[in-house]
């Protein structure tokens, strides 16, 4: 029997990257799971990745330390910032500069290390809030520059970034996990969310969320402050 195919998977603890995961394990990959504390506004995500991949049973659940809080420059890394609670013009304060380059590369580094060409990531370009670093392009671009930039690359094991929300609506998500089997009340995707997990409802990303359970039809188990 031929040995199972690796991929690394980045997991917030929210609803899209616990998607993410299921749909990488519907497709026969083993997963370890790759989340960050980078210092942000809510630890609760921390604690609902590590839920989340027990739960879905991933390999290995690695949780890196950086400490992005140290540039700010976001409302989930500086507390001197608020989050915006209504609808803003451009790209929001809420932004993480270079957020998905910094983890997309350690996720990269991983890869290496297992032997994974493989990457998974829940980036999406129709329920966002207008992040640069959530488009097609960027993604294309990001692992272009992956099989430049690493031995596996070099060697010709091509090293592939996959984003399967990308095109897909928060309503079509929550069907798509429902009919993997997910339980969303595990996840977390609120941006100011205690630290016992209860979402705000008022940030765009509890919004969104809400919205596409609504549009799905289907109940939201989001437990609310």
């Amino acid at each position: 029997m031929p040995e199972q195919k690796r991929a690394v998977i980045l997991a917030s603890g929210g609803l899209d990257s616990t998607t993410v995961l299921a749909m990488a394990q519907a497709q026969g990959y083993a997963c370890y799971t790759l989340s960050f504390d980078y210092g942000q506004r809510t630890r609760s995500e921390l604690l609902a990745a590590e839920r989340v991949s027990v739960a879905l049973g991933d390999v290995e659940h690695k949780v890196v330390k950086l400490n992005l809080d140290s540039i700010g420059g976001s409302a989930l890394t500086d507390t001197g910032i608020a989050v915006p609670e209504e609808e803003t013009e451009g790209i929001p304060v809420t932004y993480v500069p270079a957020r998905n380059t910094v983890f997309l590369s350690i996720a990269l580094g991983w890869a290496e290390v297992l032997g994974a060409q493989d990457i998974f990531t829940g980036v999406n370009a129709v329920d966002y809030s207008g992040y640069p670093d959530c488009r097609p392009e960027y993604i294309a671009a990001f692992e272009n520059m992956a099989n430049l930039a690493t031995r596996a690359g070099v060697e010709g094991r091509k090293l592939t970034i996959h984003s399967p929300l990308m095109a897909m609506g928060k309503d079509d998500i929550v069907r798509a996990g429902i009919t993997l089997g997910i339980d969303y009340a595990l996840t977390v995707s609120c941006y100011q969310a205690t630290s016992d997990g209860l979402a705000c409802g008022k940030c765009e990303s509890c919004r969104l969320r809400a919205q596409g359970f609504v549009d799905a039809g289907v109940a939201d188990p989001t437990r609310y402050v």
